[in-house]
């Protein structure tokens, strides 16, 4: 899942927010182990490419059956995953239903909203409105919660909106009708993510980041089996070409990129991490042009680059300034799962 993209997060160990003390490596103090680096930057880059190869999948498959297809076959993954476990016992009833609550919110709720923003509008666009997802959540967060912003992070609120708006703009102009429902769509998405990571913030079950992703899932499947039986008149036998797509996006961007994200989260610290993934929208726009045959205009990349820089000053905290919002507990698994972009 998401695969996509968040809100800001802490370490497992931490209780106050604050990184663990981690072991050094040999090279010098602070120093970034390579290895978990690579880890997050290739979780960044395989979900960058979610965007093309949806948009690509959807000419043969529905917006809503590529989500069932997808997830259902995540579901299945995460759970060979789970049960290779030691410990395999599930969680008590009342956190699986929370979890499933998450799931519905986003996966289903979420998902379907992106892919048929991403069907009427463009794998670019997606790449760089997606970008602006954490400070959305920020936003809400302070807003929930009745947090103070420093000055810093209210400037980066604002110019991710702006960044935000000229995207749209440029796709309000663009040929077509449909872009700009897409884009707005997208945006509507964004929001949908915030909730979600909201709910999330407030899982206290303490189990691992796999099995809470396997609950979510697997709920988020079932919500998508049920929509897309709306689309049912539409179906057809997919080409090999497009159950290769959704296998893609199930085995690499929803199971391979988290193992891969979480790997690299034991050593570098969240926020390094979410800076690192401030390369989903530049390489986003990479794979829409050579994936999906998009072309950039001016006004998108104008947008995506306001967005970036929005969102950097957005995730700015000084040593002073507390994160908004309760803690889930001792593990933070929720604010794991918050880190993940969509």
């Amino acid at each position: 899942m998401t695969d996509s993209t968040a809100a800001t997060g802490h370490p497992p160990g931490s209780v106050d927010g604050t990184a663990p003390e981690r072991s050094r490596r040999p090279g010098g103090p602070g120093r970034l182990p390579t290895a978990a680096v690579l880890a997050v930057v290739g979780a960044a880059l395989i979900w960058s490419t979610s965007f093309a190869v949806t948009k690509v999948a959807l000419d043969g498959v529905p917006a809503l059956t590529i989500g069932a297809m997808r997830f259902t076959v995540a579901a299945v993954l995460l759970g060979v995953l789970v049960r290779c476990r030691p410990d395999r016992r599930p969680p008590p009833p009342r956190d699986r239903a929370f979890m499933g609550l998450a799931g519905l919110l986003g996966i289903s709720a979420y998902f379907a909203l992106e892919n048929i923003g991403v069907d009427l509008a463009t794998a670019s666009d997606a790449a760089l409105i997606v970008a602006s997802y954490p400070v959305i959540t920020l936003a809400l967060e302070f807003a929930v919660h009745r947090a103070g912003v420093s000055p810093v992070r209210l400037l980066g609120m604002v110019l991710a909106i702006g960044g935000v708006w000229l995207i749209v703009r440029d796709g309000a102009s663009a040929p077509g009708g449909n872009r700009l429902l897409g884009d707005l769509l997208l945006i509507g998405g964004g929001v949908v993510w915030a909730v979600y990571n909201l709910v999330a913030r407030r899982d206290r079950s303490g189990c691992s980041p796999l099995v809470v992703t396997y609950y979510q899932t697997l709920a988020g499947a079932a919500g998508f089996v049920l929509l897309s039986l709306t689309e049912y008149d539409r179906w057809s036998v997919p080409s090999t070409g497009d159950l290769l797509r959704v296998g893609y996006l199930a085995g690499f961007c929803s199971v391979a990129a988290f193992l891969l994200y979480n790997h690299g989260l034991r050593q570098v610290s969240p926020s390094v991490a979410v800076n690192l993934l401030n390369l989903v929208p530049v390489a986003g726009l990479v794979s829409a042009v050579v994936l999906a045959g998009e072309s950039v205009r001016p006004g998108q990349a104008a947008g995506g680059a306001v967005v970036v820089v929005g969102v950097l000053l957005g995730l700015h905290r000084t040593g002073h300034e507390p994160g908004p919002g309760p803690r889930p507990g001792p593990d933070n698994t929720s604010e794991q799962q918050e880190l993940r972009t969509p």
